[in-house]
This record gives structure tokens, sequence and C-alpha cells, in this order.
């Protein structure tokens, strides 16, 4: 049996960094486990994961919430390296999707005793996602959020001044989404939403994916919709109804890009904003991501 080396990455911003890592230290000499810690600032995150690669760990696992994960899972997919998921977060949507308990005791557990699965992972212009990456409204949000968060509001109630902020200032973009081998079709929507699998748009499980491993990306837009209208995205998507709502559009598709009037465009990265240059050329990497899981999600 191969030597398990387990390299752990914990986000700096996090004031309980340090206890966490010799918790999870304690439980894997426990189990023989070599392990190796690294607590650094979000911008260090994939480096990190780079480096836990190239020094040969076998498992990476990664503490923090859906933005932390996704950047050290973009350093590990394709490589056949373990992701260990550590969900510290507030939604934890990753996590969720495959079960991984959110108790952090068990979640370590989970990570130690090596049911792996093999997952897709979303790409666009070259960066991975495992969730999603969208264009327009949500953006905006994260960045208007994060400059009241910069001046000292928690990040709750800088979500809800980013809300009245963007919507007040509320417009549209622009966009000639063209899925593979099909014509172009130019759009005017508030957003253009990518999503890594196909999320539940209806029902008790709304939000959810029923699957990280059927190989599509799930492309939602809403053409002409007016400021008003957003409400009502907002009142279908808290009633769980928002596939019914008149002017919601989704599709499937493996392979798409995005064009726009102008030459970079923000995009929200599982929550994180990056600006990319036009066109988004967004793909599905179908199983390129190895994933420590509990036995029930790995069967």
């Amino acid at each position: 049996m191969s030597r398990v080396r387990l390299s752990l990455i914990v986000n700096a911003s996090r004031d309980d960094a340090r206890a966490l890592a010799a918790r999870v230290a304690e439980a894997a000499a426990a189990r023989s486990v070599e392990t190796h810690v690294e607590i650094c600032a979000g911008s260090m995150l994939a480096a990190a994961a780079h480096r836990a690669v190239a020094d040969g760990s076998t498992i990476v696992a990664a503490g923090g919430g859906d933005g932390t994960i996704s950047s050290v899972a973009g350093a590990l997919a394709g490589t056949g390296v373990t992701l260990g998921v550590l969900p510290l977060g507030t939604l934890n949507h990753f996590a969720r999707d495959l079960h991984i308990p959110p108790d952090l005791d068990a979640a370590i557990t989970t990570i130690l005793e090596g049911h792996v699965t093999t997952v897709d992972v979303g790409e666009v212009n070259g960066r991975v996602f495992v969730n999603n990456a969208s264009v327009g409204l949500y953006p905006r949000l994260v960045w208007e959020r994060e400059q009241r968060q910069r001046q000292g509001r928690r990040k709750w109630t800088a979500m809800a001044a980013a809300a009245w902020t963007v919507w007040r200032r509320y417009r549209r973009v622009t966009v000639i989404v063209q899925p593979r081998e099909q014509p172009p079709i130019r759009i005017r929507t508030p957003f253009v939403f990518v999503g890594n699998n196909v999320y539940q748009l209806t029902g008790l499980h709304f939000g959810s994916r029923p699957s990280l491993r059927a190989g599509q990306l799930q492309v939602c837009t809403a053409p002409e919709l007016t400021g008003t209208g957003v409400l009502g995205v907002m009142g279908s998507t808290l009633l769980g109804r928002l596939a019914s709502f008149e002017q919601f559009a989704s599709f499937e598709a493996d392979e798409l890009t995005i064009g726009a009037m102008r030459p970079r465009l923000g995009v929200a990265l599982d929550g994180e904003l990056v600006v990319l240059d036009a066109p988004l050329r967004y793909r599905i990497r179908p199983g390129a991501l190895r994933v420590a899981v509990p036995l029930e999600t790995a069967a």
C-alpha cells in the first residue's frame, strides 16, 4: 500500500487557523499519517496546493468556505491527488452536494478514511470552478459587498446594503451566448449563471445538485428581465420555483462561449470576484477531480 501524505491548507483569514491545524494533525497522527500544514492568505492558496502536489502529497485538504475549496481544487484537478474538504464556510455548497459532514471531526474522519470519488469541474478561460461562475448582477453584488466589508461592516449587513445598491442601479449585460456547434444567441440579461452540473431549480432540494458527474454545464439567463422582474426572480427563488418563472431560461452544454461588448468581464467564480478577458470560454472537465467523501457517496 502506498504511503499516505496529507497536506492541510487553511485560509489565514480564520482566527482559529492554528487550532484547526493542530486538531487535524492530531487526528492524522493517530492513524500514522504524515501531515504538512500551510496557513496562507487567499491569494496564495492555489500556490500552496501546487507545492503540496510537487512535494508528493497524496491528499490535500482545504479548510475554509467554497472559495478556499475552489482555489485548492483548481490546483488538484487533473493531477490524481485527492482533495479533502473541511467545510468551514457559510454555505458550503460543494461539501453539501457530496454529503461531506459539516461537523469538523466527522469531516476530518472522512478525509482520513480514504473513500474517494471523482467529480467534474467547470472551467472558464483556464480557471477551474467547482460550483458556478457567473457574470452580471452577482459579480457586481460581490464587489459592492466587499467594499462595505472593508469599511468594517459584517458580511450579511454588507450583503444587504450591496443588494439594495445593485438593485437601485440595475442594468443588464448584452452577451452573445454560443453553445458548441450551435449558432450564437444575442441576449440582454441581468445575469448569465453557468453551473458545474445541473442545479435543482424547484422543490425541497432547490439549489442542490443531484450529481457532480453528469458531464454538463448548466446555463441560466433571464432575457430582457426588468429591475422589477428581479424581485420576481428573488421571490421564485425563495419559494423554490425558479424554473417556472416566465422570463427564466436554462439549457445544458459541455462547452460554451460568452462574448460581450467590452474587452473584460467581472466573473463571480465560486463566490470570488475575478476579472477575465472576453470572450469567456467555458467547458466541463468530466471526472477531473478526486475527492475524499463518505463511504455512501463513494459507493
